[in-house]
């Protein structure tokens, strides 16, 4: 039996012997990869950033039926401004543990709020070009973080304390008041703090 859509035309006795092996071959092949595709992790949500190691079997695997909310604290600027940014780097690998463990996007309430040395990773490609002569590395992250419902936000306080005006933010981006009152106030909305 031969794959559908496939013509196996035998050119000799020796390639007509061969068919069941060919046929066997294919069989097997399919179901391989139907196991792999099975067995595999999902896709990764956050391209840009955030690789894991899928751990199927590991302990403390999240339910896809609870809702997640979280409050990413980033404070640690990056040590080269062309490479993403390690605090935004773990949120992106936290969205992609918990996508591979099959929670819904929409049970993920997830806040990112950059402050201090992490202010800049927030800035548009002109005004971070202009700042540290390479393109902003975060800003794929950001726009995949945004994509996937995550809130990437800055503070508001850090913006004015670094002089960089509020529309220097990327598009993808939340100013808000300060991080102090958007962690504590989230908090409050029974959100874990996740200091990175």
């Amino acid at each position: 039996m031969t794959p559908a859509g496939v013509a196996f035309v035998p050119t000799s006795r020796q390639d007509e012997n061969m068919k069941p092996s060919i046929s066997l071959f294919c069989s097997i092949s399919l179901l391989a990869c139907t196991a792999v595709v099975a067995q595999g992790a999902a896709p990764q949500v956050i391209t840009a950033a955030g690789n894991y190691h899928p751990l199927p079997k590991a302990a403390y695997q999240p339910d896809p039926a609870n809702t997640y909310k979280v409050v990413f604290s980033l404070t640690k600027g990056s040590e080269k401004p062309g490479e993403v940014n390690p605090a935004l780097e773990r949120v992106a690998r936290t969205v992609n543990l918990y996508a591979s463990a099959g929670v819904p996007l929409d049970h993920l309430k997830f806040v990112a709020v950059a402050y201090g040395p992490a202010t800049p990773i927030v800035l548009d490609d002109d005004h971070y070009k202009a700042q540290f002569g390479v393109a902003n590395p975060n800003l794929p992250v950001i726009a995949q973080l945004h994509k996937a419902g995550v809130d990437v936000a800055v503070c508001g306080q850090a913006m004015a304390e670094h002089h960089y005006p509020n529309e220097w933010a990327a598009k993808d981006v939340t100013v808000s008041l300060s991080a102090l009152t958007t962690i504590t106030e989230l908090e409050q909305q029974g959100y874990a703090l996740m200091p990175l």
